[in-house]
């Protein structure tokens, strides 16, 4: 077990290395599209804990990163009493609203299971966007709102793409490993329990609606901060900054990283971005192809081409990005912890 420990924490140590460094290799406009990685890969670790966890299959993530990015929108334009609050002490509270939201959902969540629970909760993702253009005078309507952004800390010798970067991406190295102390503990074996049977799980004393509950809250926690990090990115949030497709991209991204492998989430990020940003690029390759002619600027063909990436990696990796490693590496794991 202790061997265990220090590989996975090895391995986080090597990553927050890579994450440090990584910026002195990549341009300006590369750091922010990593940051943007960054922001999804949040995103999936609250749904892993939410899905890949406990079970709870929900289509409406994107609806709670939309509340986090129209909560840090709010507080820097209008703030307390007039008062503006800075960019960055919004995040928090970005991810607190997100999460009491999140409770809210859970409770009336637990009669429902499986594809009920996916409609009702994708039923939140399609209706969050009238919200704003009900109430325009106060979120800005389908314009939207332009945030108050503060300057990067004094003394920081940056640019604002590698703030954003490392803003982004020191959160989700923090909420990563808040992450993973939390599926070690108790908390993790009690989702765990309720994930692989219900009925066992509350035989063995384990309070279901204390756990599928707090497991929404924290997985729209997770999604507010990923939602309040996007909107100061972009520096304005609308209605299509957080469209309804984003909460199936989202779904996409966890299947893709593991349901349950929180590091393999990252590959999910990425593909999430990629795919969405740079399909172009895919649709120029596959043109060489035989018999194969695609136009990258035609309507619609990211959405053709992010699906037909998507069924190819799910044929080769059905279980994902950490399936796969756990496979490769599952002969060298198994002869570390033996000999231990």
């Amino acid at each position: 077990m202790r061997l265990r420990l220090s590989v996975e924490l090895l391995g986080f140590v090597a990553l927050t290395a890579i994450v440090a460094e990584l910026p002195r290799f990549v341009g300006d406009y590369r750091a922010r599209e990593l940051a943007i990685v960054g922001m999804y890969f949040i995103a999936l670790l609250g749904l892993s804990i939410l899905t890949g966890y406990s079970g709870q299959i929900s289509l409406g993530h994107g609806a709670f990163m939309a509340i986090g990015g129209y909560t840090t929108a709010i507080l820097t334009v209008n703030g307390f009493y007039g008062h503006p609050v800075r960019d960055l002490w919004t995040i928090p509270i970005a991810g607190v609203v997100a999460g009491i939201a999140g409770l809210l959902v859970g409770v009336p969540a637990l009669r429902l299971s499986g594809l009920y629970l996916a409609l009702i909760t994708f039923g939140i993702a399609v209706s969050f966007p009238q919200l704003p253009k009900k109430f325009d005078h106060f979120l800005g309507g389908t314009t939207g709102k332009i945030l108050n952004l503060a300057k990067p800390p004094y003394g920081l010798d940056t640019t604002t793409n590698d703030w954003i970067y490392y803003l982004t991406w020191g959160i989700a190295l923090v909420l990563l490993l808040c992450a993973w102390l939390l599926v070690r503990g108790k908390t993790g074996r009690a989702l765990k329990a309720i994930r692989d049977s219900e009925v066992a799980a509350a035989s063995s004393g384990i309070s279901l609606a204390r756990y599928k509950t707090l497991a929404f809250g924290i997985s729209a926690f997770y999604a507010g901060i990923a939602g309040s990090l996007y909107a100061i990115a972009n520096a304005y949030v609308n209605p299509d900054v957080f469209p309804i497709i984003l909460s199936v991209y989202l779904v996409v991204g966890l299947a893709v990283g593991g349901l349950d492998s929180l590091p393999g989430l990252i590959a999910g990020a990425a593909l999430i971005y990629f795919l969405q940003n740079h399909a172009d690029t895919v649709a120029k390759w596959l043109n060489h192809l035989p018999a194969l002619s695609l136009d990258p600027k035609q309507p619609g063909i990211s959405s053709v081409v992010f699906g037909a990436v998507l069924i190819v990696v799910m044929l080769l990796v059905p279980t994902g990005v950490g399936g796969l490693l756990r496979r490769v590496l599952h002969p060298l794991t198994t002869r570390l912890y033996t000999r231990s």
